[in-house]
Order: structure tokens, then sequence, then C-alpha cells
């Protein structure tokens, strides 16, 4: 005989007066963190109740029903209903559907409450962000969705973002195939040949982290902090049809431009515009880059100009400007922090009081006549104009046809024309050497470029050094005077003492940019305001003979500074304009003495390894090595599989708080041996794909 299948019978479905209707104390959920009733509830009023109330009638002591309905499931839905009726939004004897259980049925009314919440099945970010996708092609907004769901316009714009992603990606992302994070990084391009690029080439390497990939899609782009960005403009960057990459995820300061060659090209015609108005101002040359090397008005005479008077009415607004500082922080002395608003008022304050404080200059024609102007793009993206300098070449002055003034053409001359030189522009920076893949364990020597531009590093922080201490460049004066005085002398002088700036003929594109150089810069700058370098000689002696002792210190100071050379040469005994190598042996060991006797530290003076001035310039064996030196063998290992470029930015972050120096920036010990550097092994916190030997799909970015 067949077995005949018992059927079930489902449970009958009622509406039921919302007052007839009380919160089980069998409801499982009792814990409200993360549950928005008050978001539920808006859901309802736009949507209806979507799903129904499971309900169990309530008995009496006697098991008769009393006309009650218990809930056991579906309390958030029962309390935002109780929510509108308390706002007056819902009626208290609406109707609402509900499902009602027998109720003295085998099972416990625990049990359904239990089921009913951990029985339902999450829906997938991709389907979220697929559905958002769907009611945005139908004619819904980003800020209709956003509203329709109780979210920050912000998110619907991010899930909107993932889903444009190339479908092959989804694809894997859906399977588990890939990280959500590792899927936020694409987001950064809309290519979608190149992002599966990308993937194909980090899917089974170590170096699949969120950072590679956006590194990865974004190595050929310009980022829009970048001085040429802003001196150009995104606006008319994106006018000539440039396009800027995205990332709504991280802080991107301001995306990516994924056009170089464009923006090259408009920062070379907006130089060359600025340059053609200067050179109606009479300059015989204009010398235009995008940046010039630290010193490169070495050897040049700089023109004494006369600022530019304020009118009346600049004086009035200036005297207005102080007041109005003056009386804001009077008014806000007290205060532990300054409102934002207060806060930008006085930085425009000061920005505004400090452009009257460096007024425009005028110079003479006729010296206009022969000299220049360098032109290029200050580190904020401004242009920046240096005017008034005279090559030695063109110190003859300069016969003027008519008397008013020769027409100089600086920017658009003719070539053939005698006496004027067409300005020249250079754009692009100094070229780089190739990035060889070595992949020999032999530690080869330094390359002597990479030794000089390093030796100019430690140059320069040294003259800082030493005009921060007089007693020691008095001491080094000293001993360059007594060594003149008992030994050979030149004749034909009052006094052959001189200190002779060293030019850095080799240097890193960083040099200009260090704390040293700012340095040195500003302390220049302030000397040469106070000195009255206009006047005649005596003026100048006079001058000095009433400085105070302190300031004739300093001053003293800052002059011996720039006689200061560690740079390292290549050794010429065969050459009168070369050195020795014992020359070289004394010049280095003479910069050892001046370290210890200024307590100079590197590190402390902002010389950090990096790709561009050290680790991209050097072997593997030499990356390695330096590693090794700062955090020993272990963390060495784990990077020693990477391919060079990848090698060198990861040993840029490794060491960067080491400490580590390379040898030619290291002090001697007083037995003339390089120190050693210091080892500080151990504690650096590695990426997740350095640092995990185990397989862990939750890798976590360390960028």
């Amino acid at each position: 005989m067949a077995t005949v299948t018992q059927k079930i019978t489902l449970s009958s479905s009622r509406d039921i007066p919302f007052n007839k209707l009380l919160l089980s104390q069998s409801n499982v959920r009792r814990v409200k963190a993360g549950v928005s009733i008050e978001a539920l509830a808006e859901s309802i009023v736009r949507r209806g109740l979507i799903q129904s109330l499971h309900v169990r009638p309530v008995v009496d002591a006697d098991g008769q029903e009393t006309g009650m309905f218990e809930v056991p499931a579906g309390g958030r839905r029962y309390r935002a209903l109780e929510m509108l009726v308390k706002q007056k939004r819902l009626n208290k004897t609406a109707p609402v559907p509900c499902v009602v259980s027998e109720a003295g049925g085998d099972i416990l009314i625990d049990e359904v409450s239990l089921a009913e919440n951990i029985e339902r099945a999450p829906l997938h970010p991709l389907d979220q962000f697929r559905a958002f996708q769907a009611l945005r092609d139908k004619g819904m907004s980003e800020e209709e969705i956003a509203a329709a769901f109780f979210m920050d316009v912000k998110v619907v714009k991010q899930r909107l973002k993932l889903v444009s992603v190339s479908p092959a990606l989804l694809d894997i992302y859906a399977e588990d195939g890939m990280t959500l994070e590792q899927l936020m990084a694409f987001t950064v391009s809309d290519d979608h040949a190149r992002q599966e690029q990308v993937w194909e080439a980090v899917r089974n390497s170590w170096s699949k982290e969120p950072y590679q990939i956006r590194r990865m899609l974004t190595e050929d782009a310009v980022r829009a902090s970048d001085k040429r960005a802003v001196f150009v403009g995104i606006e008319a960057y994106e006018e000539a049809g440039g396009t800027i990459m995205r990332d709504l995820f991280q802080s991107d300061d301001g995306g990516w431009l994924q056009d170089p060659v464009l923006l090259d090209r408009l920062v070379s015609d907006k130089l060359k515009g600025a340059a053609g108005e200067i050179a109606e101002e009479g300059w015989k040359w204009i010398e235009v880059a995008v940046s010039f090397p630290y010193g490169h008005d070495h050897g040049l005479r700089e023109l004494v100009g006369t600022p530019v008077d304020l009118t009346d009415e600049e004086r009035t607004a200036r005297e207005a400007l102080r007041e109005e500082f003056d009386r804001l922080e009077s008014e806000y002395a007290e205060a532990d922090e300054l409102p934002d608003e207060i806060d930008r008022r006085l930085g425009e304050i000061e920005a505004a009081l400090n452009a009257f404080e460096h007024r425009p200059m005028t110079y003479n024609p006729q010296e206009i006549a022969q000299a220049g102007v360098f032109l290029s793009i200050g580190a904020d993206g401004s242009l920046l104009v240096e005017r008034g300098y005279v090559r030695p070449e063109d110190e003859t002055p300069v016969e003027l046809e008519g008397g008013d003034g020769a027409e100089t053409e600086a920017a658009s001359g003719d070539a053939d024309t005698p006496g004027v030189q067409r300005t020249v522009i250079t754009v692009g920076g100094q070229s780089t050497e190739p990035d060889d893949e070595d992949d020999s364990d032999a530690i080869k020597p330094l390359p002597e470029r990479l030794i000089t531009e390093l030796t100019a590093h430690r140059t320069l922080a040294l003259r800082d050094a030493v005009a921060g201490n007089p007693h020691v460049a008095m001491t080094a004066l000293l001993h360059k005077l007594v060594r003149d005085c008992f030994g050979i002398r030149a004749s034909g002088t009052s006094l052959d003492a001189m200190v002779r700036e060293i030019h850095l003929p080799m240097q890193s594109s960083d040099l200009g940019d260090s704390p040293s150089a700012k340095s040195v810069d500003e302390r220049h700058k302030a000397w040469k305001a106070d000195l009255p370098l206009g006047e005649d000689d005596d003026a100048l002696w006079d001058w000095l003979d009433k400085l105070d002792e302190t300031s004739r210190l300093a001053l003293l100071a800052h002059c011996v500074s720039f006689g200061v050379n560690a740079l390292y040469e290549r050794p010429n005994p065969y050459s009168a304009m070369g050195i020795s190598q014992h020359g070289l042996d004394q010049r280095l060991r003479e910069a050892d003495r001046l370290t210890r006797a200024t307590g100079l530290d590197l590190v402390e003076a902002g010389w950090r390894p990096r790709v561009d001035n050290y680790l991209g310039r050097v072997t593997k064996a030499r990356i390695l090595e330096a590693v090794r030196e700062a955090l020993g063998e272990g963390k060495a290992q784990l990077i020693d599989h990477l391919k060079k470029g990848d090698m060198a930015r990861e040993a840029e972050r490794l060491l960067a708080d080491t400490g580590w120096l390379p040898e030619p920036l290291r002090l001697a010990n007083l037995d003339g041996n390089p120190a050693e550097a210091d080892t500080q092994a151990g504690d650096e916190e590695l990426p997740a794909f350095l640092a995990d030997t185990g397989e862990d799909e939750h890798l976590v970015a360390a960028e």
C-alpha cells in the first residue's frame, strides 16, 4: 500500500486592529543597538507595511481567547507602528495584516520568534548596488534614492560607483574572489580594460592590497594637488578636454589628472604667456622652467630695487586690516579654540598684510636692460617671478638706443638680434636615470653622482648648523686665518681672508625644499633686508661697526657658513682645478669635525631615505642592506622577493622613522671608519601581505 504524504496547513492571515496587539514577552530581540525604529516608521509611511506580523491569540487562565493578540515575530514593525500611532499619523484602530498561529500549538512561541530572526538571508552587497543602479536607470536621482532609504547621498554615490566597475570583476566579487576593499580600489578608474589588466597582474601575487591596485591604476596620472595642476587650475584642465579620476572611498586630494601630456602643454602655454607679459618690462633675458634647482642664482648679481610706494587708499586699507586683526585677537584671546570663520578671517588678513609688506620692486631701466628674470612655479602652485639677476657676461653696461630704453625681446625676440636672448622654456625638470633591474646579490659601490647629491644634503645642513653656532663659526674662521698667517700667504691685499660660496653642482630634486635650504634662504633674506647694500662701502662699514656683539657673531656665522664644503668629488690629481685624494680625505675629516662641533643630526635636519633620493637609485642588494641594517634580517627577507620598484617603495615606508642613513651621510668614527647605522629592529608594522604567513581573505591595506 502506498504511503500517503501528510500535507501541512499554513496559518491563516487576517487584519487585526492595532489596539488589539501587544508585544510578546517571548520576543527574542531585546538588544536595540543599531536598530532604527524611526527609519522603519518612515519606510512604512512611504511604502506601507511590506511584511505581515506573526501573532498568537492571548488566552486567559481557563484557556479562552481574550480578543488580544501577542506579537512574537515582528517586534520592530510593531514598535514602528506604535510610534506612528503616538505621532497621530496612524489610527490606533487601523487594521494590521497578521499571520495568526494557533494558541495551543505544539511549537513554542519562543521558537517562532527565534526562527524569524535567525533564518533571514542577508542581501549580498552587490545585489544592493545593482538595485540602486536599477532605481537610477528608472529615473530616480541619487538624492531621491538617499531620501528613500534614509542614508547620506555620499553613501549612495559610493555604492553606485562600485557597480560601475568592470562586470567581469563584479562577477569575481560576487563569487568571493576579491574583497570589498579591493573592489573599492578599482573605482578610481573608469577604464574596464585597465581594471581587468591590473587584476590579472595582481590576482596571483602577494601584492594585491587595495593601495597597490590604486597605485597601478593611477601610476600614469598626476595628483590634483601637484603644483602643476594647481598652477593651471582644474577647471582649465577640464575645459581643455582633460579627465579626472576620483576616489569616493578615501581622501584623494582632489583626484588624479589622467592626461599628463595635456597638463604639461597647458603649463608650458601658461608659463610662456606669463613670460611674454614680463618681457614687456624690458628685461634682457627670461629663463622659464617648472622649477629650478637649488642655487640656480649662484654667481649672479642681484639688482637692488626700490619697493613701490603705497597709495593713500592702500595705506588706509592696511590700517583697517591691522585694526580688525588686533580686535579679533583681543576678542578671542581667552578662547581655547577659535571658531572656524574667525580662524579663516585671521588667515585672510595675514595674507593681505603680507602682500602689503612684499611690494613689487622698481629698477633702473638701464639695469633692467642688462638683467634677467627666473620664472617658475612655486611649491603652492603660484607663479614665482624672480626679477633682477645679472650674469657675469652681462656686467658691461648696455648702451641703449635713443636714450629711452632698447626694445628687449625675451620671450619672443629674434634670436639673430645682437644682445637679445630668446626665452628658454624647459618643462619636465631634471633627467632621471634608468631604473635597471639588478638581481645581483653583490653590494656594488654607490654611483659617484648619487654620493655627490647625498653630500650636497650634508653640506647644506652643515651650513645651516654652522650659521646657528657663532662659536664654531668663529673657531673655523680663526682656524683658516691662522693657517694662512703661519703658512703660505698671498700678497697684495690688506687681509687675505675670504669666504667663497661653494656651488652645489649635482643635487637631487628635493634639496631646494629641504628644511636646511629653507632655513638658509630665510636667514639670508632677513640679513639682506637689514644690510645697507645699496649704499657705499663706508655706510656698510659704519653699520657693521655699530652692530651689537650678538648680532655681529650671528652675521659672521652666517657668512662663514657659505664656505662650508662637505661635498664628495672624484679625485683628479692631474688637473689644477681638481682635488687630490689627500685633499678629499682632509675635506671630509674637517666636515666630520664641524658636524661633531655643531651637533648636526641629519635625521633631525629632515633627511629620509626615499625612492627618489636614494632607494630608487641603487641596486636591490643595497636596498636590502639598508633594511637589514635598520630593522634586521627578518624584515629584509619579507621584501626580497619583490621587483625593484616595489621593493624600493616598501623600503621607503619601512625606513621612514628608523633614522637610517647611507654611508656618505654617516659621521665617521674618530678612527676614520664610517659609523654603523643604528639598528632598530623588530617593531615596524608591515603591510598585511608581508606580515601574514597564513591565508586570510580579510587583509587590510597598510597605506
